[in-house]
């Protein structure tokens, strides 16, 4: 690959967003070819570089999974050098990310007008819980909290179900890849005029979007759509572990699974004949199709359905997906060293374009580990990095 090839090399990315959210959305911006600038307070810095696991001795997974490819620097915000310092690498900015609570940047002088001031053709983008106004603007935004303001938390696959989290951070990632998105599309709109803006996203909002077609169906027609409700679909118990069918997007696919299952054909049944009649008796067909499935191994089960053409696949835990030979093929496990030659294993971008292979150029950065040659670039020269290393002002 030639240099200057990528398709963002040469924007800067100056980068103040910790966690999830706002990380997910510039390490996915560094994959492909920018300049992040990693900004982190004395101290701990990210807050994800400590966290919810146990030692692990060594860094935290859960910041070495969202933090590759950028480079990192430390300033104290409370020092008018560190101020200083911000203030002239946003001048040097094409993009400006946070994720704080909405009016923080402002108190550390750094808004969206602040920033135009100093830099019209930088893009302020900044992911929140709820957005930058309105009646939840001054909440701490959170994954958790996206679920259960949004309805997601309360979307079971059956009602009877206790209210739960979803395990995994859904809405932190649906954010963070509509704040990557509407980045993209304003160094699009800035390529045309010139001219940069604000890009704002939030966990409220990814979520309701989340939800367009359930939303949509109650709007217009005030009812329930729940995919997991078809009669017909769902998860199974067969005789050694769990698979899962889709009973769908076929002209009739009760008929198909009977086949494939080895029993009569059931959709010649009134009770089963049609969509509602199935509905009205979700209970007695998935008990009839669950009690055929335990008589067998999930193996000869979902031959036999594929056989049939019917959707279907083994519910499996994370640990299995990652040794599938189809995470290999696709080349979803992404290694690289980091700076102590200690191999990191992590998820690679989801998104394969044929002509930009992912490319690890930085490993997450040890706290500080660019702040001196980010400095320099600045044209800030060592006598003067050092005396502000003294005076704490930088680390």
């Amino acid at each position: 690959m030639t240099a200057g090839s990528r398709p963002l090399d040469g924007i800067r990315v100056v980068d103040f967003t910790q966690v999830m959210l706002g990380p997910s959305c510039t390490q996915m911006l560094g994959d492909f070819g920018a300049d992040v600038v990693k900004v982190e307070r004395p101290g701990g810095g990210d807050l994800s570089r400590t966290g919810v696991l146990a030692d692990t001795g060594g860094d935290n997974p859960v910041f070495l999974a969202l933090n590759r490819n950028k480079r990192g620097i430390v300033v104290d915000l409370g020092t008018t050098e560190g101020r200083q310092t911000v203030t002239d690498l946003i001048r040097t900015a094409d993009v400006v990310v946070s994720n704080f609570r909405p009016g923080v940047m402002e108190r550390l002088g750094f808004g969206a007008d602040a920033v135009a001031a100093l830099n019209p053709r930088a893009i302020w983008a900044c992911g929140s819980g709820f957005g930058s106004s309105g009646p939840y603007a001054h909440k701490g935004g959170q994954d958790i909290l996206g679920q259960s303001y949004s309805g997601v938390m309360k979307r079971l696959a059956d009602p009877a179900y206790p209210v739960t989290i979803y395990a995994t951070p859904i809405a932190d990632y649906t954010a963070g890849l509509h704040l990557a998105q509407g980045i993209l599309l304003a160094l699009l709109h800035r390529e045309r005029t010139g001219v940069g803006q604000r890009v704002e996203v939030s966990l409220y909002n990814s979520m309701l979007a989340m939800q367009m077609q359930e939303a949509t169906t109650r709007l217009m027609y005030d009812q329930e759509l729940n995919w997991a409700l078809m009669p017909l679909s769902g998860c199974f118990p067969t005789g050694d572990t769990e698979i899962v069918i889709i009973g769908a997007f076929k002209e009739n696919p009760l008929a198909d699974i009977c086949r494939a299952l080895g029993l009569p054909d059931l959709s010649r049944e009134e009770r089963f004949a049609t969509l509602d009649r199935l509905k009205e008796n979700r209970a007695e067909i998935r008990g009839i199709i669950g009690d055929r499935l335990r008589q067998g191994t999930s193996v000869e089960w979902l031959a036999a359905l594929e056989h049939e053409d019917v959707l279907c696949g083994p519910v499996r835990t994370l640990a299995e997906a990652l040794q599938d030979p189809q995470t290999a093929h696709n080349g979803m496990i992404l290694e690289f060293e980091d700076q102590d030659g200690r191999t990191v294993r992590t998820i690679a971008p989801p998104i394969a374009l044929s002509e930009v292979p992912p490319l690890v150029r930085h490993a997450p950065p040890r706290l500080g580990e660019h702040t001196a040659e980010i400095l320099g670039e600045l044209g800030y020269d060592p006598i003067r990095i050092d005396t502000m290393k003294t005076k704490g002002s930088i680390l």
